[in-house]
């Protein structure tokens, strides 16, 4: 009833409904069941299933723990930037239901990191991982400064923290996935981190970086390259797609932006694939884009995902969808003879 009623909102009048309803408790809380299976423990953090939340939800970092509540193995808050911004005038997001899809250009709103720092000290450590999203600022004409800023205000409260270089939605961004930006940026990011946290109890976060799902092989050749020479931790494959497949049927399907959700699944699910071939498996890997079953998650997995995370099905779905995947998750594994989740990952690429 209440996800009927969203629907009838502005998608992103819906949006903020939703987020203060996590803020004030009226969501109830829906707790996955530990599964020996699905349990893993990846950058030094221990997730007790793989099916994660996507950045873009909680972009101000206002509702992590309510959002672990629902049963998610980790949250990831964020896109934050060092300076609040407004983002792109309205309308930004628009619903394609017919297609499962979303398309945005949301354009990195939010309150900023400092306000969102304020949020994520109080926020119980114990309750489960939270990962921050860090990007530029539009108006930025250092971007590189910016996500070290962030680093910096941000890297003490992180338990990852993941480098957004593949927005569509922010102009010149995507340009950060080149092979000589991309490393400046890993070291810059990394050397932040390493300071920021040295004099501190604080564990250290790993570094993830973000790509795209447009990126070409050679582009892909060279962030795996430099990935692999680097000191980032993992890799998210992948951020929305400004392509538009001939399949598309909702009315929206011509306005610009990032599309996500069920259109996504195959081609972020083949970049994700390629992916995992070039770093030959040294990397963990965390498979977006498309997921809406278990057998959408158990494809990013055997395709070399360590990790999953979603956002765009929950839309359509509601938050249930969480256990939902979890269980079939399991059911697959056993299906296939597997007694951990470890030993699916990557299996279809070695044919």
């Amino acid at each position: 009833m209440l996800l009927a009623g969203l629907r009838l909102l502005n998608p992103e009048d819906a949006h903020q409904l939703t987020i203060w309803a996590l803020r004030h408790g009226l969501v109830p809380a829906r707790p996955v069941p530990p599964s020996k299976p699905l349990a893993q423990k990846l950058f030094g953090l221990d997730f007790p299933h793989p099916v994660g939340l996507a950045a873009g939800f909680d972009k101000d970092a206002e509702v992590p723990g309510p959002l672990l509540k629902l049963g998610f193995g980790f949250v990831e808050v964020g896109t934050l930037t060092p300076q609040p911004q407004p983002g792109n005038p309205r309308p930004r997001v628009f619903r394609l239901p017919g297609d499962g899809a979303v398309i945005n250009r949301y354009g990195f709103n939010n309150g900023g990191m400092h306000a969102a720092s304020a949020r994520l000290k109080d926020r119980d450590r114990t309750s489960g991982i939270v990962g921050i999203n860090i990007g530029a600022n539009k108006t930025s004409t250092r971007p590189q400064d910016d996500y070290v800023a962030a680093t910096e205000c941000l890297a003490a409260l992180a338990d990852y923290i993941t480098i957004n270089v593949s927005s569509p939605n922010t102009p010149g961004l995507r340009d950060l996935q080149g092979r000589e930006h991309l490393a400046a940026l890993i070291a810059a990011v990394t050397a932040a981190r390493d300071s920021s946290t040295a004099s501190s109890a604080a564990r250290k976060p790993a570094v993830l970086i973000k790509i795209a799902p447009d990126v070409t092989q050679v582009q892909l050749e060279d962030i795996a390259d430099v990935a692999l020479a680097s000191a980032v931790d993992g890799i998210i494959v992948s951020n929305t797609t400004v392509s538009r497949p001939a399949t598309l049927t909702g009315r929206h399907r011509l306005q610009t932006g990032g599309l996500s959700g069920r259109p996504l699944l195959q081609p972020s699910t083949a970049v994700l694939a390629a992916m995992f071939r070039l770093v030959g498996g040294n990397m963990p890997l965390i498979g977006v884009g498309g997921i809406s079953s278990g057998a959408d998650a158990y494809l990013k997995i055997r395709a070399g995902a360590s990790l999953v995370q979603l956002y765009t099905a929950l839309v359509y779905n509601g938050p249930g969808l969480v256990g939902e995947i979890v269980t079939e998750f399991d059911g697959l594994l056993a299906r296939d003879g597997f007694g951990a989740l470890s030993q699916a990952i990557g299996i279809d690429t070695h044919s």
